[in-house]
């Protein structure tokens, strides 16, 4: 256990120093990217005189040397102030409480099933190798993987919203229903099903071809041998011998990506009009609403960090012979 607590916690100190690294170089990107801010509002306004742009520079400290914004910005953020959206005229922190539910439902969801289901293709491709089951996962993995999603996106919306009519096109919840309670969650989960099989399609195809590499390579141990010459069912040497020891790199690889998801949305949320910080980051890069999108990136940011620490963790539940140095 205290070996245990050892490890997080240095993860933790190693977290934050990134954290900080990742605050400052975002903010120079963002702020190296073409457009002014001012002159967007501005121009919104219908007043894009330079007096006006001037006193909506001095207004939002953008007239500032860059430096100063810079230790403004890093100062709130670690008190726990992500600054104010002259955009919207909203704190960040409300404009991403409000945006970031429907994204990890979305995000979580679609990784959890993508996970399950690129698991469980993959090892009964390993297991039936060779035959027209194999054939057949890996010609639909391979289809899944190299089909752009956003094209997937709007051929399932065509499908089954447009032509037969069974799911809604897009949004998160129907309009002006008033759903509360259980038929409220009903109809998330109705408005969830295309986006989430959307996203997860491509992440499973990934996940199952992966899966049975492993488990092809694992099976061909001199371990599994002794399993096999002992008498076990076959059912037991693949669930206990060659899954559980091939299962490692899927699980490298779903921790790097899990992070990844939540930030990497913004096609799917677009073609569902889903209301998460994936379309949310595309309003803010339109309207040039910087304090927005480094907000957006220290979120995906820390969830990054987080994954990686949990699948860290996980490598010790599922392999105790494994030692995470630190």
């Amino acid at each position: 256990m205290l070996g245990f607590a050892q490890l997080f916690a240095s993860r933790l100190v190693k977290a934050a120093a990134i954290l900080i690294a990742i605050v400052v170089m975002n903010f120079f990107l963002v702020h190296a990217a073409p457009g002014d801010p001012a002159m967007v509002m501005a121009g919104e306004a219908g007043a894009a005189d330079e007096k006006f742009v001037t006193q909506l520079r001095e207004q939002f400290g953008l007239d500032r040397p860059l430096y100063e914004q810079l230790g403004t910005y890093v100062g709130k953020v670690v008190r726990g102030d992500l600054g104010f959206s002259y955009r919207q005229q909203r704190p960040v922190w409300d404009i991403l409480a409000e945006r970031l539910p429907a994204t990890l439902v979305l995000t979580l969801t679609a990784f959890l099933l993508a996970l399950a289901a690129g698991v469980a293709l993959g090892t009964l491709a390993a297991v039936a190798v060779g035959t027209w089951a194999d054939s057949a996962i890996t010609v639909v993995a391979l289809l899944a993987y190299a089909t752009p999603i956003y094209w997937i996106g709007l051929m399932l919306s065509l499908l089954f919203s447009i032509q037969l009519g069974w799911l809604p096109a897009f949004g998160y919840e129907t309009i002006g229903a008033g759903y509360t309670g259980l038929a409220h969650v009903a109809d998330v989960a109705v408005h969830l099903i295309l986006p989430v099989i959307t996203l997860a399609l491509f992440y499973m195809a990934g996940y199952a071809r992966l899966t049975r590499a492993s488990m092809l390579e694992v099976r061909g141990l001199d371990f599994v041998k002794t399993a096999k010459a002992k008498g076990l069912t076959q059912s037991r040497i693949v669930t206990r011998h060659v899954l559980r020891n091939a299962i490692l790199p899927v699980i490298t690889v779903a921790g790097i990506q899990a992070g990844q998801l939540v930030g990497g949305s913004i096609l799917i949320e677009t073609v569902f009009a889903w209301p998460g910080i994936g379309r949310l980051a595309f309003e803010a890069v339109l309207q040039r609403d910087y304090q927005v999108l480094l907000g957006i990136f220290l979120v995906t940011s820390i969830m990054v960090i987080l994954f990686n620490i949990l699948t860290d963790i996980l490598y010790g539940l599922v392999d105790p012979r494994i030692q995470v140095s630190q």
